[in-house]
């Protein structure tokens, strides 16, 4: 069986290194809010030329605290609204919700999967404060139309990055585009800790600030609170690990790049939609998402021919029970992507040998 995603082989090429820098931790006797966190994030923050990098929990933790400190800074308020896609994973929906605020769905690009940047501007009333952009499946939306959007409305710009590190749009990486960006490090990402984790990055000191505050308990200094935060910090071992992996992230995105050029050049099945892409560096390929109308037999044929698959996703955020009263709403795109989606197996340790199999057995499928 080819696998989807084989977590172990991936960290166990950096295992030496991973396991020096773990003992580093456990014998430093300081685990949280220490010298691996800080160095972690200075150099998560010059890898994105970003000035300001706050380690969090998650990537979940890192969105809401985002909008959580805009209205902590009066820039947002409750009932306030943040345009969004319709096709993103719900985390991006529940980061706006869980603050209170509105989100205002907007459906994708068919091709892209990105949201359709011409379809925006109808959604932007008097009580638009900001436009979340996604960059799915690891490629960087195409931001300059979206930047000139949110300076004639006097827009704050999230990146959601959860699935980009490392991609480029017009030159600039993902995480120093936007006002601030979320990343995660859930393990299966392409910078993945061994655990949960994630970071902020912004050009904005003051929000920086507001933002390390807010997940520290709402504090700036010990056992004085300013806000009513929260505890979400990333820890010293996740950074340790993290700090392992991101000197070894571009060769990974590099060999990503060469499994995606593969498929995209070799897979000649006319009953598969292959991904769109917009450059050569705006991709890291964090999956690779192909569409196809009969998805399950698809999937099915796979297996039985030993190609693991997964679904991302299968449910948009509008058929949620989570979000029970949009369940009637039609997004008509993105129910069709949907549908269709399937991943195929990636990863930086993917043989060619394997990639090969796939794309044999992916061509001798018949509908």
């Amino acid at each position: 069986m080819i696998p989807f995603l084989n977590l172990k082989a991936v960290n166990e090429q950096y295992q030496t290194e991973l396991k020096i820098a773990c003992a580093k931790v456990i014998d430093s006797g300081w685990y949280v809010q220490g010298n691996e966190c800080n160095e972690f994030e200075k150099e998560f923050s010059a890898y994105c030329s970003a000035k300001y990098a706050i380690g969090v929990a998650n990537g979940l933790d890192a969105l809401i605290l985002i909008i959580r400190a805009y209205k902590e800074l009066s820039v947002f308020k409750d009932n306030d609204e943040i345009i969004v896609p319709s096709n993103t994973y719900i985390a991006s929906i529940l980061a706006i919700s869980q603050n209170n605020l509105i989100p205002i769905l907007v459906e994708p690009n068919i091709n892209t999967y990105h949201i359709d940047i011409e379809k925006i501007e109808n959604k932007i009333t008097s009580r638009t404060k900001a436009i979340m952009v996604v960059h799915l499946y690891g490629q960087a939306v195409e931001m300059t139309k979206i930047l000139e959007l949110s300076k004639k409305y006097n827009l704050k710009v999230i990146e959601d990055s959860a699935q980009a590190h490392g991609a480029y749009d017009n030159k600039k990486r993902v995480g120093n585009i936007g006002d601030a960006s979320g990343f995660s490090f859930y393990p299966g990402k392409n910078l993945g800790a061994l655990g949960d984790g994630g970071i902020v990055t912004t050009n904005d000191e003051e929000l920086a600030n507001t933002i390390r505050a807010l997940g520290n308990y709402g504090s700036h200094k010990k056992y004085e609170n300013v806000y009513q935060g929260v505890n979400s910090r990333l820890d010293e071992i996740q950074a340790a690990m993290l700090r392992v992996k991101l000197k070894h992230l571009d060769h990974e995105i590099e060999h990503r790049r060469k499994i995606a050029n593969f498929y995209l050049n070799n897979i000649k099945n006319t009953d598969i939609i292959l991904p769109t892409l917009n450059n050569e560096t705006s991709h890291v390929w964090h999956l690779f998402v192909i569409r196809t109308a009969n998805r399950e037999k698809f999937q099915s044929y796979l297996l039985k021919n030993g190609v693991q698959t997964l679904i991302h996703y299968p449910i948009p955020p509008h058929k949620q029970n989570a979000y029970k009263e949009w369940n009637k709403l039609q997004y008509i795109i993105s129910e069709q992507i949907h549908a269709e989606v399937l991943s195929l197996p990636i990863s930086g340790i993917q043989s060619i040998e394997h990639t090969h199999q796939i794309v044999e057995i992916i061509n001798k499928y018949k509908k």
